[in-house]
């Protein structure tokens, strides 16, 4: 699933994510989500969320 609308992310759900510092290289992360960090309803580049582990990115992909 999309990682570009907010709608299809909710806390507790195990998502891939890019972290900044791996934003040209497309490393993805993957973990569960913490917090939503984007407000909007979406987001091109896809919704910034925090995982569990603290870490924070942008939604590449979400599983289901």
């Amino acid at each position: 699933m999309n990682g570009t609308e907010r709608k299809n992310i909710i806390p507790g759900r195990t998502v891939d994510i890019v972290l900044k510092q791996d934003q040209r290289t497309g490393k993805l992360t993957r973990g569960v989500v913490k917090d939503i960090l984007t407000n909007s309803p979406s987001h091109p580049h896809g919704i910034k969320v925090r995982l569990e582990d603290g870490q924070v990115g942008r939604v590449k992909t979400v599983h289901i």
